[in-house]
């Protein structure tokens, strides 16, 4: 895998299904947060976790409130299933109905796990951002 930019374009976050692993992994190796989708039957998981950008990576409490926001925004309007995972952390959203929704959520993702909401604001507008 190799490092992606800040903010990442969707088309570039890596397609993880049967290779979760080895993608995580090369994220750790690199220390950077991973992000990644996984098609799972005719649905599409994101994750991203900023775990393995290691122990130097701060996810700023702001940035916390506003991924839990958006997912609760994406739950509640039914573009991920109710068991999404959302945070301090780690981030996971199942049942997104298109790979490029996935795509451009977890590009959303990742760029906030930086620090930049931008991507996150455009992706689910209306929720809370405030920095």
């Amino acid at each position: 895998m190799q490092l992606l930019p800040v903010p990442c374009p969707g088309h570039l976050v890596p397609d993880a299904t049967d290779r979760f692993d080895a993608a995580y992994r090369a994220a750790k190796a690199q220390r950077a947060v991973f992000v990644g989708i996984e098609r799972e039957g005719e649905w599409w998981t994101v994750k991203a976790d900023a775990l393995t950008a290691g122990p130097g990576h701060v996810v700023q409490d702001a940035v916390n409130v506003a991924l839990r926001d958006a997912i609760v925004r994406l739950v509640g309007a039914r573009e991920a299933g109710s068991d999404a995972f959302a945070g301090p952390v780690y981030f996971m959203l199942h049942g997104v109905p298109t790979e490029g929704r996935a795509r451009e959520l977890a590009a959303a993702f990742h760029a906030a796990l930086y620090g930049d909401l931008g991507p996150l604001r455009r992706a689910v507008p209306g929720a809370d951002m405030d920095e």
